[in-house]
């Protein structure tokens, strides 16, 4: 049942439309203040683009608008999804077209042509809300194939434009969960399972599993893939990289010991993100590194805040894509990766948003070989100190959330025409 504000919204759009401009050629889906489900608006968007249509992504205009030719499928999605729409003419589509690619503004239109395949690694018993974005994904209405280590390792990922790697521990250490869950049910059924799927694989290690697939992942994205991760999937993949051949893992999960000139031996030229960083090997903290901001060091919720930067749109089209929102300050959010410490991200990336008069970073991009990556730290951003058992977020009571809006950009930019970046 849609709100009956929303309902006066959106029957005011179509008779302002088509009062004035008989027939609207075209739909503006604003994302700015007014819209009613700013999270649905993707979906929208990204399923019109794969039934064949083309949309334009209007940087920067009212919260990073979307423009599409006038249809009765999208008019019709928009009104199931809850979706505030504007009809417009040609000529007032001209006229914001011509505002936006003024010279003195700070925006641009990006063409977006193409809808991407779409895959989340994360184990097939995982349900939609155990990971943000497929919450995300599931909520917004945009289809997505699950792969896991098997599916990676027999090269399938050649079928996908953009994969998201779920909150995963790629040094083979189940999460570092042992010190407060090592004799709950779950985690036990957990090792026994992903001990069983390295051996059929022929590895005699889950860490070597790990290993495997997250080298298999970084030839993915050298090969043109889009690759997003958030929480404990972001700097756990980078270590995962830095210690090829290496036992970076203790006798509780792998029944011997680390390697004990294993920091001396890690290479940092590997890593995406990060570098400098020391391994935190004692199995009875929860800490990878010391890339991962502590929670102790975080300020109380009400003051926890992270800053977007403003790009240029008409320059910098792919960084100021995937930071698009109705507000610049987006409320922070705990994680097993909680955000980065300024000092281990690689120069090389571009930082997206941080805490301002801290040096903690929280969303950042790159590039390597043809593709990208982009990590996003923290596990929910609607539910700020996560835990394990949980209830699930209900994205319902979030449809405008700007913390997932950002991981829903990243969807999209992959659809965008490529064009030489100008800088």
């Amino acid at each position: 049942m849609k709100s009956p504000l929303f309902v006066l919204l959106f029957l005011c759009s179509l008779l302002f439309g088509l009062s004035r401009n008989g027939i609207a050629q075209y739909l503006l889906i604003p994302m700015d203040q007014v819209q009613t489900n700013h999270l649905k608006s993707y979906g929208l968007i990204f399923n019109a683009l794969k039934n064949g249509q083309t949309a334009q992504w209007l940087l920067n205009y009212r919260g990073g608008s979307f423009l599409i030719a006038s249809s009765e499928s999208v008019r019709r999605d928009a009104l199931i999804k809850g979706v505030f729409i504007e009809d417009i003419s040609n000529a007032k589509a001209a006229a914001i077209t011509a505002e936006i690619e003024r010279a003195d503004v700070n925006m641009a239109v990006v063409p977006l042509e193409k809808a991407p395949r779409i895959a989340v690694y994360t184990p097939q018993q995982a349900l939609p809300w155990d990971d943000a974005v497929t919450l995300a994904l599931t909520y917004a209405e945009v289809p997505y194939d699950k792969v896991w280590d098997r599916e990676v390792l027999q090269g399938q990922l050649s079928k996908y434009d953009w994969l998201h790697l779920h909150h995963e521990d790629f040094t083979g250490q189940y999460g570092k969960f042992y010190a407060g869950y090592g004799n709950m049910p779950w985690y036990i059924k957990q090792v026994r399972e992903m001990e069983a799927e390295a051996r059929s694989l022929g590895f005699s290690k889950v860490s070597q599993l790990k290993s495997a697939v997250a080298q298999t992942l970084k030839n993915y994205i050298f090969n043109g893939g889009f690759l997003f991760s958030m929480c404990s999937g972001t700097d756990s993949f980078d270590i995962a990289l830095s210690a090829v051949g290496l036992d970076i893992v203790g006798v509780p999960y792998d029944g011997d010991a680390v390697d004990p000139e294993v920091q001396q031996k890690i290479n940092f030229e590997s890593t995406l993100a990060f570098e400098n960083f020391t391994l935190i090997t004692d199995p009875m903290i929860y800490e990878y590194a010391d890339i991962d901001v502590p929670p102790e060091a975080i300020d109380n919720e009400q003051l926890d805040f992270f800053t977007l930067f403003d790009f240029s749109a008409k320059y910098d089209p792919v960084p100021t894509m995937l930071t698009q929102n109705h507000v610049s300050s987006v409320k922070g959010f705990f994680g097993q990766t909680t955000a980065f410490q300024k000092d281990k991200v690689k120069d090389s990336v571009v930082i997206l948003a941080e805490k301002p008069g801290k040096q903690e970073v929280k969303y950042v991009h790159g590039n390597y070989g043809k593709g990208t990556f982009t990590f996003y730290a923290g596990h929910d951003p609607e539910d700020y100190k996560h835990r394990v058992d949980d209830p699930p977020t209900d994205l319902d009571l979030h449809r405008s959330s700007p913390g997932y809006r950002l991981i829903l950009n990243n969807i999209l930019f992959p659809a965008a025409k490529k064009k030489e970046k100008k800088t």
